[in-house]
């Protein structure tokens, strides 16, 4: 098997660089730091892993910033979870940072967050138990040199942390692949009359929703193999904001866009017309709303920011305005074009035009409807 390796110079022109190269000092900081036991093949302790996604301040001062902002307790049972023989299932609707706490797990865990497994409605068997190299195959027949191991078989024979994202959209019966590896812990390659065990530090972190279109529902079998941890929603307008600044700083520098001044305000405007339509009702509880079809999800919220922040850039003066927000927070909001737009004209016109200190981002909104 041929594997490409990045040198330092193309990890550091990365578009999205791997969560261990992206926090590679943090992490190196924190095993330096680290006193405490770790499991077999655990890069850092289970109390350092927690550290790293939640942030804190080490003893020589070194600042970890937070990589997951929501409560203490769910990070400290994902990984208390993995320090078993329990696979763990993240769960939540879209844009939870499901992904997100399962990348940086495998980092902080494994130092390698790239054996991963992309669920999708066309993922087969062998993206989950192995593939057949065929020109070996047809030249030799099956051998080992002809097997092509998936990234769970990968990480069961070097002690590692596997990565499934988004199991429900895979197929029932290629789920159920894992019902063995999870169980067992080990996977079975009848074609050559042989099998992998796992060996101590494998374990498995997968993620899922249940309210997109094209879900798989697991099978009570395959779902008693997880413990399961759902991450909800960011409980409060103040802590949205500060996942929302935090990531769109990061994704701003990796892009090269300059820092916006005062874009704070944009951002909370965000977070607030995402969370009322989402709620259903207004921040002072005097007004109904219909809520859209979409989720209106964190990420979400980032990516509208995001885009604003890269039209104020390019083709503004660089301040984060209404105008650049509007047309973003319209899209993300209008996914039916019939039922959502609606609900989209109604909040406009019974919200965002009464609001005090709204009036630019009323006529934003009018202009990109237009």
């Amino acid at each position: 098997m041929t594997v490409s390796v990045q040198t330092d110079a193309a990890v550091g022109e990365a578009l999205r660089p791997h969560a261990e190269h992206a926090f590679a000092d943090e992490l190196k900081a924190l095993a330096a730091a680290d006193d405490r036991p770790r499991p077999a093949r655990w890069k850092l302790s289970p109390w350092a892993v927690s550290t790293y996604l939640l942030g804190g301040t080490l003893p020589d001062g070194t600042l970890i910033t937070p990589k997951y902002v929501g409560p203490r307790r769910l990070v400290e049972v994902a990984v208390t979870t993995l320090a078993t023989d329990r696979a763990l299932l993240l769960l939540g609707v879209p844009g939870t940072a499901k992904t997100w706490v399962s990348e940086h797990l495998a980092a902080a865990v494994s130092g390698d967050s790239t054996l991963l497994v992309q669920g999708t409605a066309g993922t087969p068997e062998e993206a989950v138990r192995y593939g057949w190299n065929y020109a070996q195959l047809l030249a030799h027949g099956p051998s080992r040199e002809a097997l092509v191991p998936s990234p769970v078989m990968r990480a069961m024979a070097e002690g590692m942390t596997a990565r499934v994202e988004e199991l429900t959209r895979i197929p029932a019966d290629v789920q159920d692949a894992l019902i063995t590896i999870l169980s067992e812990k080990t996977l079975p390659v009848p074609e050559l009359g042989q099998e992998v065990q796992a060996v101590r530090g494998f374990n498995l972190v997968a993620t899922a929703n249940d309210r997109d279109r094209g879900v798989n529902e697991l099978s009570s079998a395959l779902r008693r193999r997880f413990n399961t941890v759902v991450l909800p929603l960011p409980a409060t307008p103040e802590a949205e904001v500060d996942i929302v600044s935090r990531r769109v700083a990061q994704i701003g520098r990796s892009l090269d866009l300059p820092p916006a001044p005062d874009g704070m305000a944009e951002i909370r405007r965000v977070v607030t017309v995402f969370r009322e339509l989402r709620d259903g009702i207004t921040t002072d509880g005097r007004t109904k709303l219909k809520s859209p079809s979409g989720t209106l999800s964190t990420a979400e919220a980032i990516s509208v920011v995001t885009g604003g922040l890269a039209l104020a850039a390019h083709f503004g003066d660089g301040v984060l305005r209404p105008g650049d927000v509007a047309a973003g927070i319209r899209g993300a909001v209008v996914r039916d074009p019939t039922a959502d737009r609606v609900v989209w004209q109604e909040y406009v016109e019974t919200v965002v035009r009464e609001r005090d200190g709204w009036k630019d981002f009323y006529r934003a909104c009018r202009e990109a409807a237009e």
